[in-house]
């Protein structure tokens, strides 16, 4: 089994009831994760929501979505 991990950042800035969510980039190390933050912080835009930074970790070649989903 391939237990080998990637760390995925986004980016969400919520204004009233809208959220703006911004796919950063994928990594191999927590630290290159957070080492993007740093990059990225004090661009425009980003500068107003740094709370807004957030990295999940998952497992490569497995399958993370395995409800499936209803449309409405």
């Amino acid at each position: 089994m391939n237990d080998e991990l990637v760390y995925v950042l986004q980016h969400v800035a919520k204004t009233g009831d809208e959220e703006n969510v911004k796919f950063i980039g994928v990594y191999s190390s927590e630290q290159n994760a957070k080492d993007a933050i740093n990059r990225f912080k004090n661009k425009p835009g980003f500068s107003k929501f740094r709370e807004g930074f957030n990295i999940d970790v998952y497992k490569l070649n497995d399958d993370h979505w395995v409800e499936g989903f209803v449309s409405g």
